[in-house]
């Protein structure tokens, strides 16, 4: 039987990843799907509209067999961490294939460029120097693969793809790549087709009818959500209280912090602020995942050295328990299907997130302790 595995964050569920399930039984009709997915917060610094039961819930419904939690400090961080922890969680699970929506849809390329980033000698001096030019990380890469090969990669699936790939490579994992054309803007916010984003959603829940865009049981859920202020007025306290200290949370950099505390008292939202100390170097996304981070505690010393310690399952099917049970043996790290205190550091972490997003999304339904969706 093949495994197939998903790196998602489902935030939230819609056509476009319905799209991608069904081409995925297409494809395979009698494999397995292996979810990994980011829960309470995403790569991109947001908070998850849906907690991650829902989102579990929501994943089997529409034929996933198993979920399994990337946590919290592998989520937030760049395309090259978050792909680490997804790729390792993948390969210890032993998904033999990964299918990731692309829009060149051209994974023999990827495949190639990977080698290039990961063994020509001069690529991360090149890289370097871009950055010591000024240039933003994802620019520097592109830049410095056009300087080499002539070639690059711009687009936002084809970027976090390409950091799959290269994980891939790096680790030797026996993973086979497929990719999916990705069918609409990633970053379009408009309503404007029958797929759309889910930044789309997401900025239009208060306003639109967004029923046409979701499957059914993500309109249920999202129906009576509404996006809330909380995440800032909370960060805002964090700042003020903490001044100069924010310097010890991951990804604040010495210098952007003097931005940051130079502008939170004259804004009133996260878009605000970001807009306010955001540079050339300094991502809109980077400095999201970076107020993140100062939000949650998270710090340059937890960040050190961070590995997957653990398989954390949040829900399955009976072919996917069926595969646990198969599993579970060869597998060396614990595989968590219950909460338990002398579990790993990592999972102490992401207990604190699940408390700070129920905090910030009056969400009494997101209990750590949890056991597994059993879906039939």
């Amino acid at each position: 039987m093949k495994t197939v595995g998903i790196i998602c964050e489902y935030n939230p569920f819609h056509n476009g990843h319905l799209y991608h399930l069904e081409k995925i039984k297409e494809m395979y009709p009698s494999s397995l799907i292996v979810l990994v997915m980011s829960s309470s917060f995403t790569e991109r610094g947001d908070i998850s509209i849906l907690n991650k039961w829902e989102k579990t819930d929501i994943a089997l419904h529409y034929g996933v067999d198993l979920v399994i939690e990337l946590p919290f400090v592998f989520s937030t961080q760049s395309a090259d961490i978050f792909a680490f922890g997804a790729i390792s969680i993948l390969n210890k699970m032993r998904v033999d294939t990964i299918v990731f929506g692309s829009e060149s849809n051209d994974p023999n390329k990827l495949l190639e460029i990977a080698n290039i980033q990961l063994n020509d000698k001069n690529y991360n001096k090149i890289v370097k120097d871009y950055l010591d030019q000024g240039e933003n990380y994802p620019t520097a890469l592109s830049l410095a693969l056009d300087k080499i090969c002539n070639k690059t990669v711009t687009l936002p699936n084809d970027l976090l793809g390409l950091s799959y790939v290269r994980e891939i490579v790096k680790q030797k994992a026996n993973i086979e790549i497929k990719t999916i054309k990705r069918t609409n803007d990633f970053h379009n916010t408009k309503l404007d087709e029958k797929i759309v984003s889910a930044s789309a959603i997401r900025n239009n829940l208060d306003n639109n009818n967004i029923k046409k865009y979701v499957p059914s049981l993500t309109y249920q859920y999202l129906k009576n959500k509404k996006l809330n202020n909380e995440y800032f007025k909370l960060l805002k306290y964090k700042i003020l209280c903490e001044q100069e200290n924010i310097k010890i949370y991951q990804t604040v950099d010495e210098g952007i912090h003097n931005r940051i505390l130079k502008h939170i008292d004259e804004v009133n939202s996260i878009e605000e602020l970001i807009e306010k100390i955001k540079t050339k170097r300094y991502t809109y996304n980077k400095i999201h995942r970076m107020l993140t981070h100062i939000l949650c505690g998270f710090t340059k010393e937890e960040a050190k050295n961070i590995k997957i310690n653990y398989i954390r399952v949040l829900g399955f099917n009976q072919k996917g328990i069926n595969y646990l049970n198969k599993i579970k043996k060869e597998l060396d790290i614990p595989l968590i299907t219950n909460y338990k205190k002398e579990y790993h550091d990592l999972l102490k972490i992401e207990t604190k997130i699940d408390k700070l997003y129920s905090l910030i999304m009056s969400d009494k339904n997101n209990n750590y302790k949890r056991e597994p969706i059993k879906f039939n």
